[in-house]
């Protein structure tokens, strides 16, 4: 593959080997430098992704090789309370298991695709991404706030919030409800739209509750993910493109709740 077409076709694929990197690691500094390193890895040898007919398998096939010789679940460095729970939780979970499960909901990886891409047999990865659905369901549980303008999005939401087993402090259709709700019940996990109904956005809803409240996890649900996935400014660890599944919400919640910041969480 000539080297401009490969760097189009990576350049292309990238914004969303940083969703799942983020995914993985609860953090988007984490997950950015892993998605880097991938990039630098293929920068020094091309051939690592330059034969591979998929480049999109080609390439996170490169990050796992990179994170199963190093991958940890939070960042490097002094361990704050928060990301030694985090390592506490994650501890508990079968080796593997996120990763699959994540290629598979969040970024819509056949079963052979993520085999290809931990190098593992098919019937392992599913058995993998089973085994991740029930232990992370059952693992932590905690309370959600869900902003989205949609009522009918926003009861989906919520109702697969509360089968996960999780509380649902409630639903924020505007800026102003958003704040008002949080200010009433400080959630472990906030799902938000980008845009509300009073024109206000979701976002800067967010950027203040996170402000006044400290640090929660944010899933952001988008019609336009690629917009969220620069790595250029301050963007989310978490993030589900519209239209949404329900594997892919369950899926995300359940990693979201592995970084919650508050001591609430009971496991």
């Amino acid at each position: 593959m000539a080297s401009v077409d490969l760097a189009t076709s990576i350049g292309r694929e990238l914004p969303y080997l940083r969703r799942y990197a983020r995914a993985l690691t609860g953090s988007q500094s984490a997950g950015d430098n892993y998605a880097a390193a991938t990039l630098e890895a293929i920068l020094t040898d091309r051939s690592i992704i330059a034969d591979e007919a998929d480049v999109r398998i080609g390439l996170f096939k490169a990050f796992h090789a990179i994170w199963q010789s190093s991958g940890q679940p939070v960042e490097d460095g002094e361990v704050s309370s928060r990301e030694r729970r985090a390592q506490d939780h994650l501890s508990k979970l079968t080796p593997n298991s996120r990763e699959a499960l994540l290629l598979h909901t969040i970024e819509e990886m056949r079963f052979g695709q993520v085999a290809e891409i931990m190098q593992i047999d098919q019937s392992e990865a599913e058995q993998l991404v089973r085994i991740a659905m029930d232990e992370m369901a059952n693992v932590v549980r905690g309370k959600a706030m869900v902003i989205e303008d949609e009522m009918i999005i926003a009861m989906d939401l919520k109702g697969i919030v509360q089968a996960l087993g999780h509380d649902v402090t409630g639903v924020a259709r505007t800026h102003s409800a958003a704040i008002e709700l949080a200010g009433a019940e400080r959630p472990d996990l906030i799902l938000a739209d980008i845009q509300l109904a009073d024109g206000s956005s979701g976002i800067d809803a967010v950027n203040e509750l996170l402000g006044s409240l400290g640090d929660i996890p944010v899933i952001f649900i988008t019609a336009f993910p690629e917009r969220l996935l620069t790595g250029d400014r301050p963007e989310p660890a978490f993030l589900i493109s519209k239209p949404y599944s329900e594997e892919q919400v369950r899926s995300a919640v359940s990693q979201a709740m592995f970084f919650a910041s508050t001591e609430g969480l009971k496991a």
